[in-house]
């Protein structure tokens, strides 16, 4: 039987969510500032990486509503956070902002897999959905930001691992869950493994094999 919860996990777990999804929501908008959309675009644009790979795994798993609807605080602050963005950040800012973006990108991407992975699971799907739950949830807000910015999706082109890390820190979930591990211990190594690969990826410049023409 899993160990409950304590009180600093649940804390832990609400502030990185809210700075993962800022995280996504600023690389939406720097990717549509720079696109020269207007404000209406800017914000749709903020809103599907922030929401776009919970929103897919909501509807495949089928839960109504959507995890955005029953946190309305999210809609808010994201809409808070692209007014606020447009009012201030000029084009000198965009490359400073996204170089700074890195780390916490990295660690969004371990968390929106970890919530991934916990939804599933939760329902009693098996270790394999569970997984692409988790690796949907990380991946596809930032997909479909590029599709709307005219783009092939970053997470496909750059040749730097991505989706794999997030492969991987769900599968980390998984095994620990299989071990009887208490939920956070395997919430916290998904976040940790992904984050990790992740930052490897881009310290190191590991590079994935390209399509050989």
């Amino acid at each position: 039987m899993d160990l409950p919860e304590t009180p600093w996990i649940h804390t832990l777990r609400f502030v990185l969510e809210v700075a993962a999804t800022v995280a996504f929501a600023l690389s939406g908008m720097i990717a549509a500032a720079r696109q020269r959309m207007d404000a209406v675009g800017v914000c749709v644009v903020a809103f599907v990486a922030a929401f776009g790979g919970g929103t897919l795994r909501d509807l495949l798993l089928d839960q109504r509503p959507f995890f955005w609807v029953r946190h309305t605080g999210y809609v808010w602050g994201i809409l808070a956070l692209c007014v606020g963005t447009m009012l201030f950040m000029r084009q000198r800012h965009f490359q400073p902002t996204e170089r700074a973006m890195l780390l916490p990108d990295a660690i969004g991407l371990g968390l929106f897999a970890a919530i991934g992975v916990d939804a599933a699971m939760a329902l009693g799907m098996p270790p394999l959905i569970a997984v692409m739950m988790g690796l949907i949830t990380g991946v596809f807000g930032g997909v479909l930001r590029d599709v709307l910015c005219n783009k092939v999706p970053q997470a496909f082109s750059d040749h730097r691992p991505y989706a794999l890390c997030a492969f991987a820190g769900g599968w980390v979930d998984v095994v620990l869950r299989q071990f009887q591990a208490p939920e956070w211990a395997a919430l916290l190594a998904c976040v940790l493994v992904t984050a990790g690969l992740r930052g490897l990826a881009l310290w190191r410049n590991w590079q994935l094999p390209a399509w050989r023409v």
